[in-house]
């Protein structure tokens, strides 16, 4: 046996050993009849931001990539110069007649005799193809060329030696023009993730390009869209809000890379785009009003983050007057999303399309500002805060003074005026099953919480089953306290699995170019957001067995040593309308673990329910885009359900059971 796999084995040996003796069976007492904690209607959010290639490259439609040419100041980046051997034509970067201040560079083709001689962009990772379908396309185009040449269009396997699709574009003249063209694949032929985009010419000549763009069809049709597959994954959690424009992205490296909403509106060619944090270029293309969008195809409803004068290099601007221009910005964006076509912004979004205002309620101002090691943020809140509420005076404001897991410790008291403290939380399983109690203790006198990052940090590039066990005992905890954890959503959400895709490991939902699929994690959220009531029901619980916490290395080495916590997390919320009970177990062991559950004070209770339950045959095992429905939850019918009933949960299980009580 290898020594890495002796390590393991033996691993396994000991914690198995470790394992106290389970009384049996644990018995969870729900008291039906004593009234019950309000659970957040809008508990269970999304979260978002561009990393991992979230939105180019992933969610946001477009398939070409460095569509305007600005991915390199050097080269034409991910595209190539198709040409017979001893060609001669070259391809180069041109800045001397942009299309505009907004498309500053184009890609010039100079093709040295006539001859069919192309540029190819093979997108992220792959051009998706599927049979019988429509893909709209655009590019700006000149030439030097007399008279109307064509260009042809083609959608081709990787190697050239295929055409899917192939279409002609006409009227090509010497002064830049949009042209939009259509191009659909044949019925029957096999879809395929590698395939290439191609513009050909013929004609000896100069040819210059500018945002070219290909769509596939989008989710729900809509123009400059999202991504069907993906979306789909999205409806199906029936998320409750989607706070944008996220984290890192929202605050940008420097300033100048900041998301500067202003930009970031209007047709796609006046958004001169930007770098990323994460080291890649983001073409806008994903904007504010693509984001409100998003949460009205969801039915969800936005989360606002606003810029707030510091950036992750640690620059800033003090409170005071050289910060106003940036809290006039914010309140520009809130009128943008909110005002009606008689004011100046609200104005913009109908010119934008989009006439009728959208509902907010939330702002926050910033992002894991406890970084902030200037000690600036609550000044910047507080002026924030002060010119925000004398606008909007319903608006509720979330504070970003949270971000560092104090890991056992609490987060720093907030600024006064503190209505929503955000916080964020990434950690190994053993943590968050240590931590699932975290909030039963806080001060329901203090301001409310929003955990806007968490994540159960285990398994690449999305999380494994061990994963999904840390992230459903946190949740437990959250929904038992939603009286006070009134929103979460958990970062990040999206990752393309090619090699080069990934800036941060774990992540809930995996793609490439053709495939999307939901991690362990993805389908333990579903089953706790789409199965809730509007009320926490009190549980008391004995012989709830025990487990020893899993030390790092660097817990072992700091000369930590393994404490007790239960092995057994639940929590269980009633739907006052429908008569429905909802019960959440977590069955952290390797081993079944029969539970007795009382409904006490209930009246009638029905023999029969259903029962998800999602399990793996080991902690480690996980889905992947070969494997993309490994792990995903079992339903099943259940009978001889009443007011006392006993259930097995399967070894390292997730398990919901749905019932009717009155």
């Amino acid at each position: 046996m290898p020594y890495l796999s002796y390590l393991k084995t033996l691993a396994a040996c000991l914690f198995l050993s470790l394992q106290l003796p389970a009384q049996s069976p644990a018995i969870l007492t729900l008291h039906m009849n004593e009234p019950g904690t309000p659970v957040s209607p809008g508990l269970y959010g999304l979260m978002t931001e561009e990393i991992n290639y979230s939105y180019d490259g992933g969610l946001y439609g477009e398939l070409i990539r460095n569509r305007t040419f600005q991915d390199s100041a050097k080269t034409a980046a991910f595209w190539h110069l198709q040409q017979a051997p001893d060609g001669k034509s070259s391809i180069s970067l041109d800045k001397k007649d942009p299309v505009n201040p907004s498309l500053p560079v184009s890609l010039r083709l100079d093709l040295e005799k006539d001859g069919k001689t192309a540029i190819a962009n093979e997108g992220y990772w792959g051009i998706p193809v599927r049979p019988a379908t429509t893909y709209q396309g655009s590019f700006y185009a000149k030439s030097s060329v007399a008279g109307s040449q064509p260009l042809i269009v083609i959608l081709e396997s990787a190697d050239g030696k295929t055409a899917f699709a192939s279409t002609e574009v006409t009227g090509i003249t010497s002064q830049w023009q949009r042209y939009n063209f259509t191009i659909t694949t044949a019925p029957g032929m096999q879809p395929a993730k590698d395939a290439r985009f191609v513009i050909a010419a013929r004609k000896q000549g100069s040819y210059w390009f500018s945002l070219v763009s290909l769509f596939p069809p989008t989710f729900k049709d809509r123009p400059n869209g999202n991504r069907s597959d993906i979306m789909q994954l999205l409806a199906d959690m029936h998320p409750a809000f989607l706070r944008f424009p996220g984290g890192n992205y929202l605050e940008g490296q420097i300033f100048s890379a900041r998301f500067n909403w202003k930009k970031t509106i209007g047709p796609i060619d006046q958004r001169p785009g930007h770098l990323s944090p994460w080291k890649y270029r983001s073409t806008d293309g994903m904007g504010l009003l693509e984001f409100l969008g998003w949460c009205e195809d969801l039915n969800m409803e936005p989360l606002l983050a606003v810029f707030a004068g510091y950036t992750l290099n640690r620059d800033y601007l003090e409170a005071g007057p050289f910060l106003q221009p940036f809290v006039d910005d914010a309140l520009d964006e809130i009128e943008y999303v909110t005002g009606d076509v008689n004011t100046k912004w609200g104005a913009q979004r109908a010119k934008d399309g989009h006439p009728r205002p959208f509902t907010l309620r939330y702002v926050e101002i910033g992002n894991e500002d406890a970084f902030d090691v200037s000690g600036s943020y609550e000044g910047r809140y507080t002026q924030f805060y002060a010119a925000i509420k004398a606008k909007y005076p319903s608006l509720q404001i979330i504070s970003t003074v949270g971000g560092k897991d104090p890991l056992g410790g609490r987060f720093p008291a907030p600024q006064n005026k503190t209505e929503i403290v955000d916080e964020h939380y990434y950690r190994t399983a053993s943590e968050m099953e240590e931590n699932a109690k975290q909030y039963d203790s806080y001060d329901r006198k203090g301001p409310k919480i929003f955990v806007g990052e968490w994540a159960t940090r285990e398994g690449y590039p999305t999380t494994n089953f061990n994963a999904a066990l840390g992230d459903a005992a946190w949740m437990t905890g959250m929904e038992r306290n939603s009286d006070l954890v009134i929103m979460s959503c958990y970062a990040p959400l999206f990752v393309n699995v090619n090699p080069g895709g990934m800036q941060w490991k774990s992540n809930l939902i995996g793609y490439d170019a053709l495939n999307a699929f939901g991690s362990p994690a993805y389908y333990a959220q579903k089953l706790f957001s789409t199965h809730i009531g509007d009320s926490v029901i009190k549980i008391t619980a004995d012989n709830i067995p025990t487990q020893l916490t899993k030390l790092t290395a660097r817990d072992s080495s700091a000369g930590l040593q393994p404490k007790s916590i239960d092995a057994l997390f639940f929590v269980a919320t009633r739907d006052s309308k429908k008569n429905m009970v909802y019960i959440k177990i977590v069955n952290t062991q390797p081993t079944a673990q029969p539970v007795k559950i009382n409904l006490e004070g209930s009246g009638k209770v029905s023999r029969n329910g259903t029962e998800w339950v999602l399990k793996a045959d080991k902690p480690e095992d996980t889905n992947s885009i070969t494997e993309p429905q490994k792990i995903v939850p079992i339903q099943s019918a259940i009978k001889g359900l009443g007011k006392t009933f006993t259930r097995t949960l399967p070894p390292w299980s997730i398990t919901v059971l749905q019932l009717e009580a009155r």
